[in-house]
């Protein structure tokens, strides 16, 4: 069993900003799988398949970002998985746009729904893919910046190209495993 979250915050007033990347990752798992994410559970929406024969469990929390962690620890708990087969996707404005990082584990950084994560569920050790919104220019508010949407037309395509292969990343970690996947996807 793996669970791959997305992070984000629920309703249309978030959809396509810089703090829903996780969702916008999710939704590309949904185009390419042929689910959808939409059972409640878990303070969360769900969708369910199977890839190679392994259960999967899409998932976009509906806690708001900085109480991503109930959803989590309700997930892990529900499908009775530990944090390693769990791989969980977020912006980050550390990294330029577009850019993926793909690590085993590590902390929150400067992210609220991170920091709830670790706090509720007493780990550090989720697989995890951060997706570059690039960073705050120094004239915007750092919340104004990760809830505004991407202002030209040639970021809107980077960051679609960049969820997609964030997806593509997902699903080498459930058929290759975390190694693998950072080797082929943390290139430049």
């Amino acid at each position: 069993m793996k669970l791959l979250i997305g992070l984000g915050n629920p309703g249309e007033k978030y959809e396509h900003t810089r703090h829903n990347a996780g969702f916008e990752v999710i939704t590309c798992l949904e185009k390419k799988w042929g689910i959808s994410v939409n059972k409640s559970m878990c303070h969360g929406l769900v969708g369910e398949t199977r890839i190679n024969g392994e259960r999967i469990a899409l998932i976009k929390p509906q806690t708001f970002m900085n109480l991503s962690g109930d959803c989590v620890a309700d997930a892990l708990r529900w499908y009775k998985v530990g944090p390693n087969d769990c791989m969980i996707f977020s912006d980050d404005i550390d990294l330029p746009l577009g850019q993926l990082r793909v690590r085993p584990f590590g902390g929150a950084g400067t992210h609220n729904g991170w920091r709830d994560i670790l706090l509720k569920t007493g780990s550090d050790r989720f697989p995890r893919i951060r997706v570059g919104v690039g960073a705050r220019p120094p004239e915007w508010d750092l919340a104004d910046w990760v809830l505004a949407g991407y202002q030209t037309a040639e970021d809107r395509k980077k960051m679609s190209d960049c969820f997609e292969r964030a997806a593509e990343a997902a699903e080498s970690f459930i058929l290759r495993g975390i190694e693998d996947t950072m080797n082929v996807f943390n290139r430049k």
